[in-house]
C-alpha cells in the first residue's frame, strides 16, 4: 500500500503559482481543494498547475439544500462537475445533520446508487454538521448503508464527544476504518476540532492517540486490499488555528504544522510498512 500525502489549499494566500511548486518540494504528491464554485478558465488552470508540478487532484465537494432531495440534487451536479478534473478521489461533506436517521439512511442509500456509476472512490467525510458528525450516527448509518465510503476526520468527534472517543470502543474504531478510503490527519481534542499546536507536549497524549486510530485504518486498508491512502494534514487557520484575542496573532504558524503532520505521518507510515512498528 502506498501513501499520497495530500495538500489542502485552506488557509493558503498565495497564487497557486507560487503555492504548487512549494508543495511539490515539500513532498506533497496530491492537493485537496474545493472545485464547485471555480469557474471555466480557472479549472483549467487548476488542471494545468497541478500537472505542471506533479500534484494529483482530490476535489473537495459540499452538498447544499435542506430536504434530501435538495441534497441528492446538489451531489449529482457537483460530482460531474467534480469528474472534469481527473480526480484521484473525491471527498464529499454531504447531507444535514438536522435530519432523522430515516432521512439520512434514504440520502446515503441513494447517493451509492449514483456512486455506482462512477469509477472514482467517493468518500464521504465524518464532519460537524452533517449526518456522521457523531460515531454513533456513523456506527447506525454503516450498519444500515454498508457500502459508504468514509473520509476519516476523527478530530469532529474527539470535539463532539468531548474526549478520545474512539480509545473506547474498539469495534466502532474497526466498523469505521473497514469503509475508510481517505484520511484528514487533523488532532482534535476535548475542547476543540484542532489542538492549538500538535507539537506542544502537552498535546502528545491526543496526538498519540489520533496515530493509534489511523494504524488501525492503515491495517483495515491493507487487509482490503487497497493500493494507496491518501492522508491530509488538516490544520485549518483562524478560527480553527487559535489566535490571541485582541491582536489577532495566530499562535502556530499553519504551514509549519501542516508539514510537520505530514513528515510525521509519512515516517510512521513507512514504519508500519516495513514491519517496524510505530
Amino acid at each position: 500500500m502506498k501513501l499520497i500525502p495530500t495538500r489542502h489549499l485552506w488557509g493558503v494566500t498565495d497564487s497557486w503559482e507560487t503555492a504548487f511548486p512549494r508543495f511539490s518540494t515539500q513532498g506533497y504528491t496530491a492537493i485537496e481543494i474545493p472545485v464547485q464554485w471555480l469557474g471555466d478558465a480557472e479549472g483549467l488552470r487548476l488542471k494545468r498547475l497541478s500537472a505542471d508540478h506533479g500534484l494529483a487532484i482530490v476535489p473537495q465537494l459540499f452538498t447544499e439544500g435542506n430536504t434530501v432531495d435538495e441534497h441528492l440534487a446538489s451531489y449529482q451536479e457537483i460530482v460531474s462537475t467534480a469528474q472534469h478534473f481527473d480526480p484521484l478521489l473525491i471527498n464529499v461533506h454531504s447531507g444535514r445533520d438536522a435530519w432523522s436517521r430515516a432521512d439520512a439512511v434514504r440520502f446515503y442509500q441513494e447517493v451509492c446508487r449514483i456512486e455506482a456509476d462512477h469509477e472514482v472512490a467517493i468518500c464521504h467525510e465524518t464532519h460537524r454538521g452533517r449526518p456522521l458528525f457523531s460515531p454513533w450516527a456513523t456506527r447506525d448509518i454503516l450498519l444500515e448503508v454498508p457500502s459508504i465510503r468514509l473520509t476519516a476526520d476523527f478530530s469532529h468527534w474527539v470535539c463532539v464527544a468531548e474526549r478520545l472517543i474512539l480509545n473506547e470502543d474498539p469495534e466502532l474504531l474497526r466498523l469505521v476504518a473497514d469503509h475508510t478510503v481517505h484520511l484528514h490527519a487533523r488532532v482534535g481534542y476535548a475542547e476543540g476540532p484542532q489542538v492549538p499546536d500538535p507539537r506542544a507536549p502537552e498535546y502528545l497524549p491526543e496526538v498519540e492517540a489520533h496515530d493509534r486510530w489511523w494504524s488501525v485504518v492503515w491495517d483495515r486498508m491493507r487487509a482490503r486490499g487497497l493500493a494507496q491512502v491518501t492522508v491530509t494534514p488538516e490544520f485549518g487557520p483562524g478560527r480553527y488555528l487559535h489566535h490571541m484575542p485582541y491582536t489577532d496573532v495566530p499562535v502556530a504558524d499553519l504551514e509549519a504544522i501542516c508539514n510537520w503532520q505530514m513528515k510525521r505521518q509519512t515516517a510512521r507510515f513507512q514504519a508500519w510498512s516495513s514491519g517496524q512498528g510505530m
